[in-house]
């Protein structure tokens, strides 16, 4: 295990997890099963790692897809479409964003959130941004939406992603997933980009330099995955993968 203990804040021990093939593209799928094998089969510490994906939309474990997602959108311009295991609501990702994924052994689904927000909250202080967690457990900057968190319990861990927007491909977010007749008549679609902001509008830190600074913020330890582990992940993404699954059939 390698140490990185120069940036790591106290309250906050976790362990960064790594891939041994940084430099390949994976679907969205593989880091969904990565979090639960991180659960399943490490030992009881406090894990966190950070990833990209080429456009795609991921929805929660109780949506049903044609509802959410603008399919044939999605299909014309080589979005991928996934759902997780988690709640909550259907997002966009791709590669100018991040995906944050923190697994704990706390089972208080309340705690892990809240010390999830409180660690991005920190994050952006160093930024020198004011921000505010609501009670959704989503993250704003002023009255603008910058991160929202989903999470899902398995035996004595809890799982907490979330979106972080540093920039994304606005017209995709937009048109990749279908809002409620509700929202539209309310609101009107273009009242989204409204209501979401960039990090990239507040900082003159590239993305990766981001991502390195929330690196050793947060985390003082690392752990890199043996590539038996890799192909254990690459099993379980499996089932991320089944119609049945994805169409909740």
């Amino acid at each position: 295990m390698q140490k990185n203990r120069k940036g790591s804040q106290p309250g906050f021990h976790m362990i960064y997890v790594e891939l041994p093939d940084t430099h390949r593209v994976r679907n969205l799928s593989f880091y969904l099963a990565m979090e639960e094998y991180v659960a399943r089969r490490l030992d009881e510490k406090d894990y966190f790692f950070m990833w990209q994906v080429e456009p795609s939309v991921i929805f929660g474990r109780n949506q049903q897809m044609e509802q959410e997602v603008n399919v044939d959108y999605c299909r014309q311009h080589h979005i991928k479409m996934y759902r997780r295991k988690s709640g909550g609501g259907c997002v966009y990702a791709d590669e100018d964003n991040l995906m944050l994924s923190y697994v704990t052994a706390n089972e208080q689904v309340g705690f892990a959130f809240n010390t999830f927000v409180n660690m991005l909250l920190l994050v952006l202080r160093k930024l020198g941004i004011q921000a505010a967690g609501t009670t959704h457990n989503d993250i704003m900057i002023g009255d603008r939406k910058i991160s929202g968190t989903a999470s899902y319990h398995l035996p004595g861990r809890n799982i907490v992603h979330s979106t972080f927007l540093y920039d994304t491909n606005m017209e995709h977010m937009l048109k990749a997933i279908t809002p409620s007749k509700e929202k539209l008549e309310s609101k009107g679609i273009q009242s989204v980009r409204q209501r979401i902001t960039l990090l990239k509008d507040y900082t003159k830190l590239s993305l990766d330099e981001v991502k390195r600074l929330i690196r050793e913020t947060l985390c003082e330890d690392s752990r890199v995955l043996t590539p038996e582990e890799v192909t254990e992940i690459e099993r379980l993404e499996q089932q991320y993968l089944q119609q049945e699954f994805i169409h909740l059939l």
